[in-house]
């Protein structure tokens, strides 16, 4: 049977940063990745994606310089976001976090960025098992250490000394992986699992005439489609091609919307929460009146297929790894990204890069430590502003729209510009750090390590 220092079950952003810096010091590192075709990829990949935004300060948190971003993965640089409400809006120039990146920040090819990914680690000496899946992890202890029993689809057989759980938002070998060590009146899958713990998200690459393009805007609709941090997006990629697309929850009931009417797209006639196909055409011709949908075609030609992608988004609060176990769990499968910001590949990457570097030093029971001090102020934000959003109304976005809008306009900190808005700016403020109160000293993790049987 092969045996490795370090398997790492998953070849996205997290999974290829904790392969190469665990090779870059010398261990063993083995991925393992199904891999999908996708048209907008030469060879096999992962199956990972996202609205592909990338802001200034999300840089520093991958622990990358600006420099080492290779040119082609760029599609767009950007001067600002704009976020709208039914009739309000405020337009942000800079995320107000000091960053080494002199920009707002980019969209960017996410194909052509994984496969970046991939060229550095096994540059770096990283073996890559693509085409075949993990279907049971089996850790035992012996002789005090864990071994990781890894068994593939086509039967086959590995062991691992150190085990980096890095298979996304689905989770499907993270759920059964991290059961072995949970109390007999838990379950990982009533925390993680995919029908509960999940966003769903979907897009088009369409092409924008000329005249509506706005080439260095992300914009984001929000109260216009009802569900918990559900709204829609258009980002900016190359040429006059954008990705309009939308998250929203997991089976949503439509029966459960209060005030339907108040949402701009949903329609009285129906019946159950649109798919986001529907969705989005409406969101065209609400946004852009005298147009046609065949004014923006599809590009068939990107994308995971036919112009077109779907995928899941984490929309859960982040839990801890049983490192004593010698395991991490890194990225969307930790549940670290968020869908209030739609994505996260930023701490993929930096848990990616933590793991990998600690498994291979045999210092894994720190990695837990390491993650939060490197990212707990920004899981901390994500939240805090998530829960902020629970259980607003369209009414509810329109007014934070314009109390945010008048607050950007007085110069000076958060407390003057709160200050600047009267009683509506102080009030959103004491409510943002009220709610951040309650999550810190690791609050906002669900799981710990402690709660783990080992």
């Amino acid at each position: 049977m092969e045996r490795v220092d370090v398997a790492i079950v998953g070849g996205g952003p997290a999974g290829m940063s904790a392969a190469r810096a665990a090779a870059e010091r010398d261990a063993d590192a083995l991925v393992i990745e199904k891999g999908v075709p996708r048209a907008d990829r030469e060879r096999t990949g992962p199956d990972s994606t996202d609205a592909a935004g990338m802001l200034d300060y999300w840089i520093d948190l991958m622990d990358y310089d600006p420099e080492e971003i290779p040119e082609d993965i760029i599609l767009r640089e950007l001067d600002g976001a704009t976020f709208a409400g039914p009739s309000e809006s405020v337009t942000l120039r800079d995320t107000g976090i000091g960053a080494s990146y002199d920009g707002f920040g980019f969209t960017f090819h996410r194909a052509r960025f994984d496969d970046w990914l991939r060229e550095e680690a096994e540059a770096a000496g990283v073996s890559y098992e693509v085409g075949t899946s993990v279907t049971d992890v089996d850790s035992t202890f012996d002789a005090g250490s864990f071994t990781h029993t890894l068994t593939l689809a086509d039967g086959e057989q590995l062991e691992a000394d150190a085990l980096v759980l890095a298979d996304g938002p689905q989770r499907t070998v993270t759920i059964d992986a991290l059961d072995q060590f949970m109390p007999a009146d838990r379950s990982t899958a009533s925390l993680l699992g995919p029908d509960k713990a999940n966003h769903i998200a979907y897009q088009e690459h369409r092409r924008i005439p000329e005249e509506l393009f706005d080439p260095e805007l992300l914009k984001f609709w929000w109260g216009v489609i009802p569900g918990h941090t559900a709204y829609p997006w258009i980002f900016p990629n190359d040429g006059n091609v954008a990705r309009v697309g939308l998250t929203m929850p997991i089976d949503m009931d439509i029966g459960t919307v209060q005030n339907r009417a108040e949402y701009a797209l949903l329609e009285p006639d129906d019946e159950q929460i649109p798919p986001g196909r529907v969705y989005l055409e409406r969101l065209l011709e609400q946004q852009y009146p005298g147009y046609d949908l065949e004014d923006f075609p599809i590009v068939e030609d990107r994308g995971k297929r036919g112009g077109t992608e779907a995928y899941p988004i984490s929309s859960t609060r982040p839990i801890e790894s049983p490192t004593q176990a010698d395991i991490a769990v890194v990225g969307g499968a930790m549940g670290a990204t968020s869908a209030f910001h739609e994505g996260g590949d930023h701490v993929a990457v930096r848990t990616g890069k933590i793991a990998g570097r600690l498994a291979a030093t045999d210092d894994l029971g720190r990695y837990n430590r390491e993650w939060e001090r490197a990212l707990g102020d920004e899981v901390l934000r994500n939240v805090t502003l998530a829960e902020m959003a629970r259980d607003m109304g369209p009414s509810d976005w329109d007014e934070t729209f314009d109390i945010v809008d008048r607050m950007l306009s007085v110069k000076g900190s958060r407390y003057r510009q709160a200050l600047g808005a009267g009683f509506g700016g102080l009030s959103l403020l004491a409510r943002y750090k009220w709610i951040r109160r309650g999550f810190s000293d690791g609050a906002y993790v669900q799981l710990h390590e402690s709660e783990y049987v080992l």
